[in-house]
């Protein structure tokens, strides 16, 4: 007969208290509000409180939630926290280029503004297609923002009631809408482009020409208020070559080349940016053309390279991060119900006249 056999004996650990109570989410697998508030042996309506109002619960609570929350990797449920609240602290933000440096200034502004008042965002690029725009603000609208930033003001009017009929409010940036019931920030994009004309003339420059790309609704008014200008002043407006397609530096210089062609006494090129009036420079160095005596060179948007290059480029100044600071804030207070005391802010432009010109 064999010898009876001893049985194993298995040592047990009693679960550490953060493990005893730890019961994930029915169905997700998550940590949830319920498993935090068991292992820091507080209510769940403590967890909530020092995770949105802080300044409510003691300090020795925060302490033990906060351990609790890393320790178990819990992540707020945000859809939850919208419905409680009605509110979901989420900005939607539609810009046309997420590689121009233009409005990458612009998205700094938002975001220092929107951080100070614990807002995040969502950041979406349009690449100027106002299309595209209506796909992603009907996207974002899946996530409940509290409002949005849009870049213009020539949204489709069925996009403009959408947003109406669902009581969500929008600033729109780098224009100035003349209806009372937008809310918008940026500066005349016309009175930008006749101020380069004006600036051509007082030069004594006879045959100014314009070129453009992309040829957005804000490069299009700078047109306007160029070829103003110049009728004001009894000069042909004629000179242009306007494609669209994105811009580049090496665009730009394709477009001289095509300005010099078709009027070959042109003395002055507006660009519509500065991208492109670096390609002139670059062009016209080519072609031994001195720069200003025989051509003249205005840019737009003022890029930190526009005043080193050699000449300094003339360009106008946009105040892009303060059109996004002060876009972000006027909507806080939208979402806030304080006053407006103007729907229309101008932050205006500077013209800085530089050796190019």
């Amino acid at each position: 007969m064999s010898a009876k056999k001893t049985p194993q004996k298995i040592k047990y650990s009693p679960p550490s208290d953060t493990q005893k109570v730890v019961r994930r989410g029915r169905g997700t697998g998550r940590v949830t509000i319920t498993d935090v508030a068991r292992a820091a042996n507080v209510s769940p309506m403590t967890v909530s409180r020092a995770l949105t109002s802080p300044a409510l619960v003691q300090q020795k609570s925060r302490d033990k939630i906060t351990a609790v929350i890393q320790k178990l990797g819990y992540v707020p449920n945000q859809a939850a926290s919208t419905l409680a609240s009605a509110k979901s602290r989420v900005i939607g933000v539609i810009v046309p280029s997420l590689t121009n440096a233009v409005f990458i200034d612009t998205l700094s502004g938002i975001r220092d503004c929107l951080s100070q008042a614990g807002y995040h965002f969502l950041i979406g690029e349009s690449s100027y297609s106002p299309d595209k725009e209506r796909e992603l603000i009907a996207t974002y609208m899946a996530h409940a923002p509290d409002g949005f930033l849009l870049t213009g003001i020539e949204q489709q009017e069925s996009l403009r009631m959408q947003l109406a009929s669902n009581n969500i409010p929008a600033v729109r940036m780098y224009d100035l809408s003349k209806n009372s019931n937008d809310l918008t920030v940026g500066f005349s994009q016309v009175k930008a482009g006749y101020s380069v004309a004006r600036h051509f003339i007082e030069r004594g420059y006879k045959r100014p020409a314009f070129i453009a790309a992309q040829l957005d609704p804000r490069a299009m008014k700078r047109r306007e208020g160029f070829r103003k200008g110049l009728v004001e002043a009894g000069l042909d407006p004629s000179a242009e070559v306007l494609l669209p397609v994105p811009s580049t530096i090496e665009l730009g210089a394709q477009l001289l080349a095509k300005i010099l062609e078709q009027t070959p006494d042109c003395d002055a090129v507006f660009c519509c940016n500065d991208d492109l009036a670096l390609g002139v420079l670059f062009e016209c160095q080519r072609r031994g053309i001195a720069v200003p005596t025989q051509m003249a060179i205005a840019g737009f948007n003022d890029l930190p390279w526009a005043a080193q290059s050699n000449p300094a480029i003339t360009t106008i100044v946009t105040p892009r991060y303060d059109i996004g600071y002060i876009a972000a804030e006027l909507l806080l207070k939208t979402l806030k119900g304080q006053p407006i005391e103007k729907s229309r802010i101008d932050l205006g432009f500077e013209l800085a006249i530089r050796a190019s010109t």
